[in-house]
Formats: C-alpha cells, sequence, structure tokens
C-alpha cells in the first residue's frame, strides 16, 4: 500500500498573503519546507497537494500564471531531491458552491479515486480550519501548522477530534516519519 501525505500549498509550503499568491515571483517557500517534503519522498511517501486557489475564479490570475507557480514549486523543491506528485486546486470561489473547495472534501474523494486509496487516517497538513475540516471528512488525519493562518486557526478553535497541531511542516514531518 502507498503511503501518502496530503499538504495545503500556502501558508504550509510557501509564504501565504491576504492578497494572494498571484505570480512565481511571490511564491517563497517556508524555510525547512522543501527539505520536509524530500524526506518524506525518501522515507517512501507520496505527496499530493490539494489548495483553494480563488484567485482564479476571482480573475486575480489565470491558469498559465497558476502552472507557472507550480512550475517554480517543483524546481525547488527537486533541488532538494523531493517531487509533488500532483496539484489538486480548486479555482472556484465561495460563490460557486462547488464541491471541490474546501471545507468541502471533493478534492481528497478524487485524490482517493485517482489513486485508488483510502484516505483513513493519512496525514492532511493545513493553516486553516477548512484544510483540517476537508481532512476530517474523509477519515484523514488533520494536522495543523502554525505556519501561514495556522495560529489564527488555533486561537479560533473548532478543531476537528484528533487535530495534531505542529509549529511548521518540518515538525509535522518530524512526527510522521518517527
Amino acid at each position: 500500500m502507498a503511503r501518502f501525505v496530503i499538504l495545503d500549498r500556502d501558508g504550509v509550503i510557501n509564504f501565504d498573503s491576504d492578497e494572494f499568491i498571484k505570480s512565481p515571483a511571490e511564491w517563497e517557500p517556508i524555510p525547512g519546507s522543501l527539505e520536509a517534503i524530500a524526506r518524506l519522498n525518501q522515507a517512501g511517501f507520496r505527496v499530493v497537494v490539494a489548495t483553494n486557489q480563488s484567485g482564479v475564479g476571482r480573475g486575480l490570475y489565470d491558469m498559465a500564471t497558476l502552472n507557472a507557480i507550480h512550475d517554480k514549486m517543483h524546481r525547488l523543491l527537486a533541488q532538494y531531491g523531493g517531487r509533488i506528485d500532483a496539484v489538486f486546486y480548486c479555482p472556484h470561489t465561495n460563490a460557486d458552491d462547488c464541491d471541490c473547495r474546501k471545507p468541502s472534501a471533493g478534492m481528497f474523494r478524487e485524490i482517493a479515486n485517482r489513486y485508488n486509496v483510502d484516505l483513513r487516517g493519512v496525514p492532511a497538513i493545513g493553516d486553516s480550519l477548512r484544510d483540517l475540516q476537508a481532512a476530517a471528512e474523509v477519515g484523514a488525519n488533520p494536522i495543523l501548522v502554525r505556519t501561514g493562518k495556522g495560529e489564527r486557526t488555533l486561537e479560533k478553535g473548532g478543531l476537528p477530534e484528533g487535530t495534531q497541531v505542529y509549529a511548521d511542516l518540518a515538525e509535522a514531518v518530524k512526527a510522521i516519519l518517527s
């Protein structure tokens, strides 16, 4: 059985912005995050990203720009010997009322279908409540990092039962691998 980890992007792998990450130049990795993904890969984990990207639906950037941002992420990660198997994203806004936008679990179900894997117990790392809610809906193991919106999320409370909390992705990965 393949071992999986599901990651949110903004605030987990890279620094987040309330103004959205709208260009490759604005995409900057959080220190230690790329090395952490590489450690997961080296330990035999497949890493997939599930990210809300409503900036597309809002017209703040187009698909070519989103692809360029992800190309930068893949290139920088490769320098550490790491890889992300796939990036699942929701381009919709709240108003679209879709099934893929977290906290809905559509992206998680798509990952399960695409890889023919049961997500129960799979670590799902995010920095916002909706990341954790989507994970909990499919029985994945919700993990909150304090980077990005993580501190605000922790202060607000209401986390799904059993949510683990770590300083950042590197700390979360250390726990997963221990």
